[in-house]
Protein backbone atom coordinates (compact mmCIF):
# COMPACT_ATOMS: atom_id res chain seq x y z
CA UNK A 1 0.00 0.00 0.00
CA UNK A 2 2.76 2.18 0.68
CA UNK A 3 3.76 2.24 -2.97
CA UNK A 4 0.07 3.03 -4.20
CA UNK A 5 -0.19 6.04 -1.60
CA UNK A 6 3.40 7.09 -2.64
CA UNK A 7 2.26 6.77 -6.57
CA UNK A 8 -1.15 8.59 -5.45
CA UNK A 9 0.87 10.99 -3.77
CA UNK A 10 3.16 11.41 -6.49
CA UNK A 11 0.23 12.42 -8.85
CA UNK A 12 -1.87 14.65 -6.50
CA UNK A 13 1.60 17.04 -5.78
CA UNK A 14 2.37 16.95 -9.51
CA UNK A 15 -1.21 17.99 -9.99
CA UNK A 16 -1.21 20.62 -7.61
CA UNK A 17 2.00 21.79 -9.20
CA UNK A 18 0.22 21.94 -12.32
CA UNK A 19 -2.68 23.74 -11.49
CA UNK A 20 -0.74 25.90 -9.59
CA UNK A 21 1.54 26.47 -12.68
CA UNK A 22 -2.06 26.69 -14.83
CA UNK A 23 -3.17 28.89 -12.23
CA UNK A 24 0.03 31.07 -11.81
CA UNK A 25 0.17 31.36 -16.03
CA UNK A 26 -4.13 32.44 -16.03
CA UNK A 27 -3.03 35.41 -12.98
CA UNK A 28 -0.45 36.38 -15.57
CA UNK A 29 -2.19 36.20 -18.40
CA UNK A 30 -5.77 37.88 -16.68
CA UNK A 31 -3.09 40.87 -15.30
CA UNK A 32 -1.44 41.43 -18.48
CA UNK A 33 -5.09 41.62 -20.12
CA UNK A 34 -5.83 43.80 -17.13
CA UNK A 35 -3.18 46.24 -17.75
CA UNK A 36 -3.84 46.47 -21.65
CA UNK A 37 -7.69 47.30 -20.59
CA UNK A 38 -6.68 49.23 -18.15
CA UNK A 39 -4.27 51.18 -20.49
CA UNK A 40 -6.69 51.23 -23.52
CA UNK A 41 -9.38 52.57 -20.87
CA UNK A 42 -6.72 55.61 -20.30
CA UNK A 43 -6.23 56.42 -23.59
CA UNK A 44 -9.88 55.94 -24.51
CA UNK A 45 -10.70 58.67 -21.54
CA UNK A 46 -7.75 60.82 -22.29
CA UNK A 47 -9.47 60.89 -26.00
CA UNK A 48 -12.99 61.51 -25.14
CA UNK A 49 -11.59 64.28 -22.84
CA UNK A 50 -9.76 66.03 -25.29
CA UNK A 51 -12.45 66.05 -27.65
CA UNK A 52 -14.22 66.77 -24.68
CA UNK A 53 -11.97 69.71 -24.10
CA UNK A 54 -11.92 70.75 -28.00
CA UNK A 55 -15.59 70.39 -28.63
CA UNK A 56 -15.87 73.02 -25.71
CA UNK A 57 -12.98 75.28 -26.77
CA UNK A 58 -15.22 75.55 -30.68
CA UNK A 59 -17.98 76.61 -28.42
CA UNK A 60 -16.46 78.81 -26.54
CA UNK A 61 -15.08 80.28 -29.94
CA UNK A 62 -18.36 79.96 -32.03
CA UNK A 63 -19.99 81.76 -28.97
CA UNK A 64 -17.93 84.54 -29.14
CA UNK A 65 -17.55 84.98 -32.89
CA UNK A 66 -21.59 85.27 -32.47
CA UNK A 67 -21.21 87.60 -29.91
CA UNK A 68 -19.02 89.71 -31.86
CA UNK A 69 -21.29 89.79 -34.70
CA UNK A 70 -24.19 90.83 -32.68
CA UNK A 71 -22.22 93.37 -31.07
CA UNK A 72 -21.46 94.74 -34.89
CA UNK A 73 -24.89 94.91 -36.16
CA UNK A 74 -26.00 96.29 -33.45
CA UNK A 75 -22.86 98.95 -33.13
CA UNK A 76 -24.26 99.19 -37.23
CA UNK A 77 -27.49 99.87 -36.38
CA UNK A 78 -27.30 101.78 -33.88
CA UNK A 79 -24.72 104.18 -36.51
CA UNK A 80 -27.35 103.80 -39.07
CA UNK A 81 -29.90 105.48 -36.50
CA UNK A 82 -27.75 108.43 -35.73
CA UNK A 83 -27.19 108.84 -39.67
CA UNK A 84 -30.57 108.71 -40.25
CA UNK A 85 -31.89 111.25 -37.36
CA UNK A 86 -28.59 113.31 -38.92
CA UNK A 87 -30.34 113.54 -42.32
CA UNK A 88 -33.97 114.32 -40.62
CA UNK A 89 -32.18 117.07 -38.70
CA UNK A 90 -30.64 118.45 -41.75
CA UNK A 91 -34.22 118.60 -43.54
CA UNK A 92 -35.65 120.16 -40.42
CA UNK A 93 -32.81 122.62 -40.54
CA UNK A 94 -34.09 123.33 -44.83
CA UNK A 95 -37.60 123.36 -43.31
CA UNK A 96 -36.59 126.08 -40.85
CA UNK A 97 -34.52 128.50 -42.53
CA UNK A 98 -35.32 132.18 -42.33
CA UNK A 99 -37.27 133.15 -44.42
CA UNK A 100 -35.42 135.41 -46.86
CA UNK A 101 -33.05 132.56 -47.13
CA UNK A 102 -35.86 129.64 -47.88
CA UNK A 103 -37.03 131.74 -50.62
CA UNK A 104 -33.45 131.80 -51.99
CA UNK A 105 -32.87 128.26 -52.04
CA UNK A 106 -36.32 127.49 -53.67
CA UNK A 107 -35.65 130.44 -56.19
CA UNK A 108 -32.18 128.60 -56.56
CA UNK A 109 -33.78 125.17 -56.84
CA UNK A 110 -36.29 125.87 -59.94
CA UNK A 111 -34.11 128.14 -61.71
CA UNK A 112 -31.11 125.39 -61.79
CA UNK A 113 -33.80 122.38 -62.28
CA UNK A 114 -36.13 124.12 -64.57
CA UNK A 115 -34.65 122.72 -68.27
CA UNK A 116 -37.10 124.78 -70.80
CA UNK A 117 -37.92 128.01 -68.22
CA UNK A 118 -41.54 127.73 -68.91
CA UNK A 119 -42.08 125.33 -66.25
CA UNK A 120 -45.12 125.00 -63.43
CA UNK A 121 -43.58 125.45 -60.15
CA UNK A 122 -45.45 123.12 -57.60
CA UNK A 123 -45.25 123.82 -53.99
CA UNK A 124 -46.75 122.49 -50.68
CA UNK A 125 -50.19 124.46 -49.34
CA UNK A 126 -48.07 126.22 -46.80
CA UNK A 127 -45.05 127.09 -49.25
CA UNK A 128 -47.22 128.30 -51.68
CA UNK A 129 -48.87 130.87 -49.65
CA UNK A 130 -46.43 131.72 -48.00
CA UNK A 131 -43.78 131.91 -50.36
CA UNK A 132 -44.28 130.56 -54.16
CA UNK A 133 -44.98 134.17 -55.62
CA UNK A 134 -41.31 135.49 -54.09
CA UNK A 135 -39.77 132.23 -54.82
CA UNK A 136 -40.67 131.95 -58.76
CA UNK A 137 -40.11 135.77 -59.93
CA UNK A 138 -36.42 135.31 -58.37
CA UNK A 139 -36.37 132.01 -60.09
CA UNK A 140 -37.50 134.34 -63.47
CA UNK A 141 -34.99 136.76 -62.62
CA UNK A 142 -31.88 134.03 -62.39
CA UNK A 143 -32.93 132.43 -65.60
CA UNK A 144 -32.86 135.69 -67.32
CA UNK A 145 -35.48 135.11 -69.74
CA UNK A 146 -37.95 132.71 -67.61
CA UNK A 147 -41.17 132.11 -68.11
CA UNK A 148 -41.77 129.68 -64.77
CA UNK A 149 -45.21 129.92 -63.12
CA UNK A 150 -47.18 129.76 -59.99
CA UNK A 151 -49.11 126.28 -60.48
CA UNK A 152 -52.66 126.02 -58.66
CA UNK A 153 -52.29 122.70 -57.72
CA UNK A 154 -50.43 121.77 -54.48
CA UNK A 155 -48.20 118.28 -53.42
CA UNK A 156 -48.48 117.10 -49.63
CA UNK A 157 -44.70 117.55 -49.58
CA UNK A 158 -42.94 119.26 -46.37
CA UNK A 159 -41.02 121.44 -48.08
CA UNK A 160 -38.93 122.06 -51.63
CA UNK A 161 -40.67 121.97 -55.40
CA UNK A 162 -42.04 120.42 -58.15
CA UNK A 163 -41.51 121.69 -61.95
CA UNK A 164 -44.35 120.43 -64.28
CA UNK A 165 -43.78 120.61 -67.85
CA UNK A 166 -46.65 118.29 -69.43
CA UNK A 167 -46.33 115.14 -68.32
CA UNK A 168 -42.66 115.49 -67.19
CA UNK A 169 -41.81 115.91 -63.71
CA UNK A 170 -38.66 117.32 -61.57
CA UNK A 171 -38.69 116.06 -58.21
CA UNK A 172 -36.87 118.94 -56.32
CA UNK A 173 -38.81 118.20 -52.90
CA UNK A 174 -36.44 118.52 -49.76
CA UNK A 175 -36.75 115.13 -48.81
CA UNK A 176 -35.89 113.79 -52.47
CA UNK A 177 -33.07 115.71 -52.59
CA UNK A 178 -31.76 114.78 -48.83
CA UNK A 179 -32.77 111.13 -49.46
CA UNK A 180 -30.44 111.79 -52.81
CA UNK A 181 -27.81 113.31 -50.82
CA UNK A 182 -27.49 110.64 -48.45
CA UNK A 183 -26.15 107.62 -50.89
CA UNK A 184 -23.32 110.05 -52.06
CA UNK A 185 -22.46 111.91 -48.46
CA UNK A 186 -22.86 108.73 -45.64
CA UNK A 187 -19.49 108.15 -45.58
CA UNK A 188 -18.35 112.11 -45.10
CA UNK A 189 -21.45 112.28 -42.43
CA UNK A 190 -20.23 108.93 -40.69
CA UNK A 191 -16.71 110.29 -40.01
CA UNK A 192 -17.98 113.41 -38.78
CA UNK A 193 -20.14 111.52 -36.14
CA UNK A 194 -18.31 108.80 -35.15
CA UNK A 195 -14.28 109.58 -36.14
Amino acid sequence: MDGIEKITGRIAADGAQETEAILAEARAQADAIAARYDQQAARESEEILARGRRNAQERVERLASVAQLDARKMELSAKQEMLSKAYDQALEQLLNLPEQQYVTLLADLAAHASSTGREAVIFSQKDRTRYGKAAVTQANERLGDGHLTLSEQTRPIRGGLILSDGDVEVNCTFETLVRLQRGELDREVAKVLFD
